[in-house]
């Protein structure tokens, strides 16, 4: 008896029996019989909603699963399954200023960061500036640092776990008051980002 379920689940890999299904649909493909040779059979399931983007972090995936299953009864089950990636569309936002930080060290330092936007695509180009208002101490380089964060489980159970996607040198040297540096950083090169994520089916953040 071929069946064929298509299943979607988050898993974390730090808690054993944590498969979290949020998708499970079946579809009989054939009553009980006699299969010999290959056969063809045709299936679809219409209009699915898939909310979450798949994703393979380090304590967590999401799968969306096809899998076929032959029931056979003197014998186990053939399983074969393929896994589906998907990618859920978002728009643009419609609101999205610019961000401005400071930072500094009272009466020693004091630093200013500009970004034109606080929200990017994953093909975007990011652009900004850094503005030295206050120099007292040297300053030998600076970094600029891409960071992608995960949050997994919940409670005392939380795994936090953070990646640094890239990371480059934007100075090499002592600045002076005044100067600024601009900064032009394409994320189009940058597999490892992905779609802010937030709860998804009460199980990770990203």
């Amino acid at each position: 008896c071929p069946a064929c379920p298509l299943l979607a689940c988050a898993e974390l890999t730090h808690e054993r029996n944590s498969k979290s299904e949020f998708i499970s649909l079946l579809r009989e493909l054939d009553t009980a019989g006699e299969l010999v040779g290959p056969k063809q059979y045709n299936f679809e399931f219409c209009d699915v909603e898939k909310p979450y983007e798949s994703y393979d972090g380090i304590n967590v995936r999401l799968r969306y699963v096809l899998r076929v299953t032959i029931s056979r009864q003197y014998n186990t089950n053939v399983t074969q399954e393929q896994e589906l990636r998907v990618h859920v569309l978002q728009y643009e936002p419609e609101i999205n200023t610019s961000i401005k930080m400071e930072v500094g060290i009272e009466d020693c330092l004091h630093i200013e960061f500009e970004y034109n936007r606080g929200k990017y695509h994953l093909r975007d180009v990011i652009l900004g500036k850094i503005y030295f208002l206050l120099v007292r101490i040297k300053i030998k380089h600076m970094e600029l640092a891409i960071v992608k964060r995960e949050s997994s489980g919940t409670g005392p159970s939380t795994f936090n776990e953070s990646e640094t996607v890239t990371k480059f040198e934007i100075m090499d040297g002592a600045p002076v008051r005044s100067e600024s540096i601009p900064i032009r950083l394409f994320l189009s090169g940058f597999e490892q980002l992905t779609p802010t994520m937030r709860n998804v089916n009460n199980k990770f953040s990203v």
